[in-house]
């Protein structure tokens, strides 16, 4: 066991660092903004460049230095977004009148650029990376990159934890696409399948080849965080605290306010930060 707390251990540092940092930033003032994402497009470009060379690395090192290079550039997407950079079509909220349907059609076009440039990062780790034998860079963007839309597609449907804490104010259109719910369909599908791939990735990484060990429990590692990201969701679990050094937003309205289509009459909900609103129009 020893020989996979190193690998498993960067993995959660790196993850939980480098979330911090993003969340660091996006609080800063909006000025400062564009600067962020200059510094963080440089940053994404060299982890590509790196990522071409890490790929032919079937070693300990490589497999590290390929996570580090997937998450950097999936930290450029979440900044994008949370900056609101790279979001979507639309951005303003719903009003609550609007039909199921069509309500997730807007909850699509509010996140559609976003997820376009997503795919696009994908792509392009799947060119640099492609026939090498250290697909670890891939693995860490895939398995972010599913659970990232599972988690929003069990915030759209319904979750006890809303985390809204961590949504900037200039996205706070967002949270008229947020249910709160004890327990949706989808989320018990979404942590078993998770759970699923776990179990599996964790079995793969039982093996003698260093490579091969380090590379599968890296991977599982970041699956095993999905998992315990969507518990969190539903379990009373102070997440956020991970990131307690943070700076916090100063709320500007009084109490968040979420629309559900099903549901004309808007939910008040309180966070435990502080008290915010999400309007109907954002404006």
């Amino acid at each position: 066991m020893s020989f996979y707390g190193p690998p498993v251990a960067f993995a959660l540092f790196v993850w939980w660092f480098s979330t911090g940092l993003i969340i660091v930033l996006d609080n800063l003032p909006r000025r400062t903004f564009a600067w962020s994402m200059l510094a963080m497009s440089g940053v994404a470009g060299y982890a590509l460049w790196r990522l071409s060379f890490a790929s032919l690395d079937a070693t300990p090192n490589g497999a590290t230095t390929a996570f580090t290079c997937g998450l950097m550039v999936w930290g450029w997407h979440e900044m994008s977004f949370l900056m609101g950079f790279v979001t979507g079509s639309r951005r303003t909220a719903c009003d609550g009148t609007c039909t199921m349907g069509a309500h997730f059609l807007h909850g699509v076009q509010a996140v559609v650029h976003h997820e376009l440039a997503i795919i696009a990062g994908f792509i392009a780790i799947l060119v640099l990376s492609w026939d090498g034998p250290n697909q670890v860079g891939l693995w860490t963007y895939a398995i972010l990159w599913g659970m990232r839309v599972s988690a929003k597609l069990n915030l759209f449907l319904g979750v006890r934890n809303l985390n809204e804490s961590f949504l900037p104010e200039h996205l706070r259109y967002l949270g008229s696409f947020f249910r709160v719910r004890d327990m949706n369909l989808l989320f018990p599908v979404s942590v078993t399948l998770g759970m699923i791939l776990s179990i599996v990735l964790v079995q793969r990484a039982a093996v003698a080849d260093p490579f091969t060990a380090t590379a599968y429990a890296i991977a599982a590692t970041m699956a095993i965080l999905g998992v315990v990201e969507h518990w969190a969701m539903i379990l009373p679990v102070p997440f956020a605290a991970l990131w307690n050094w943070r700076p916090t937003r100063k709320p500007t309205l009084p109490e968040v306010v979420l629309y559900d289509c099903a549901e004309p009459a808007p939910i008040h909900v309180h966070s435990h930060t502080g008290p915010r609103r999400y309007a109907a129009d954002p404006r």
